[in-house]
């Protein structure tokens, strides 16, 4: 039997298997508000047979977006905008639904990738002065961020918990926290952007201090029960930098506070990093946090194949695998690695005459509402 297609339990949410869809940046929203392009993007990720959907990552704040087109759920326009999409998932796929709720620090006011990704200057129309624990640009040539002080801080945290509590009155089914990718809480916990000489600076403990904070303050706000987890990355990939062993802390003092699951991923805070891409190049990260923590693991990064995927889960790598770009390019995925697999994924009734005469039983009938 099919390790991969086995359910996952994170807190009170049981998934019906172990295929995760990673947050993936759509930079197509109007002003934090969800549009057109998110009912369909979301809504044929829906249709997948993953076990989880993880929207992307979603603003905080206005200055929180890394770019003037992210997503956002800081206001009620957001809140209903994105309700809008919820509901129609809801409505057609029995899959468990999750936002990552993100602070884009000091790589935020950018141009969409396509245009470029550059810094927009904060006096230009559509851009601000970012915020972060340092005043230490992103990369050369960059206008530094603004260094938080004590109300900054405050406002950042309240931020999160806003958020979170919109999270929950729109009935999602879980939160991850983006502490990864050279974002907001990422720029704390690594020494290369962390350069405060107060309590959120210098000494490891220092330096998650505010990251632990945030958690706190959604888990606090969050539906009780309902999981929340956190994205992180596991190395900047620079000397000096943050590392697995500072990961490995990291998550066993997530794990004391109710952290349901840590998804590692790598790099993103230095135009310095320096990775050997290859197939599941992450994998091996994934697996020390693991086996160091004991937590739910959700692996990340070139996870392309079927049996790829089945061999990290059937061995202990991780706990469940997150696919992204691979994803896009096959929004059914979790169909083809089922029929591969000898595997059951659900999907809906309208789609049923689509498999091949040889996969009959592939496909199981969609039961919406149940978590």
């Amino acid at each position: 039997m099919s390790r991969l297609f086995e359910p996952l339990q994170l807190g009170a949410l049981t998934l019906a298997n172990r295929i995760v869809i990673a947050p993936m940046c759509q930079y197509s929203a109007e002003e934090g508000s969800a549009t057109d392009w998110h009912m369909i993007h979301l809504g044929q990720l829906a249709l997948s047979g993953a076990g989880l959907l993880i929207a992307e990552a979603t603003a905080v704040s206005p200055v929180g977006r890394i770019s003037p087109a992210d997503l956002g759920l800081y206001s009620d326009d957001n809140e209903r905008a994105l309700g809008r999409v919820v509901d129609a998932v809801r409505r057609h796929s029995p899959i468990a639904l999750a936002v990552q709720l993100s602070h884009a620090g000091r790589k935020g006011s950018s141009q969409a990738p396509w245009d470029g990704g550059k810094q927009i200057a904060p006096d230009a129309p559509t851009g601000w002065l970012t915020e972060a624990p340092s005043a230490i640009a992103h990369t050369e040539g960059e206008l530094p961020p603004a260094a938080l002080d004590a109300q900054g801080l405050k406002r950042v945290r309240d931020d999160f918990a806003a958020a979170a509590k919109r999270a929950a009155r729109l009935g999602l089914d879980g939160i991850e926290l983006h502490m990864a990718h050279g974002y907001l809480l990422h720029e704390f916990l690594s020494p290369l952007s962390n350069a405060r000489d107060d309590e959120y600076g210098g000494s490891l403990a220092s330096r998650m201090r505010f990251p632990l904070e945030v958690f706190d303050a959604v888990r606090a706000a969050f539906t009780p029960g309902k999981p929340v987890w956190v994205r992180v990355s596991a190395t900047d990939w620079v000397e000096g930098g943050w590392d697995p062993a500072q990961t490995i802390a990291f998550a066993q003092a997530l794990k004391t506070r109710g952290c349901d699951a840590i998804h590692v991923t790598t790099g993103g805070l230095s135009p310095n990093q320096k990775i050997a891409l290859s197939p599941g190049f992450q994998v091996p990260f994934a697996e020390q946090v693991k086996a160091a923590t004991g937590m739910t693991t959700i692996a990340v990064g070139l996870i392309t194949d079927a049996t790829q995927a089945e061999a990290i889960v059937a061995s202990g790598q991780a706990d469940a695998v997150a696919l992204a770009r691979a994803m896009l390019y096959d929004p059914r995925w979790p169909w083809h690695a089922a029929a591969r697999l000898g595997a059951q994924v659900s999907a809906p009734k309208q789609y049923f005459r689509s498999h091949p005469a040889e996969f009959k039983g592939l496909f199981k009938s969609a039961t919406h509402g149940q978590r």
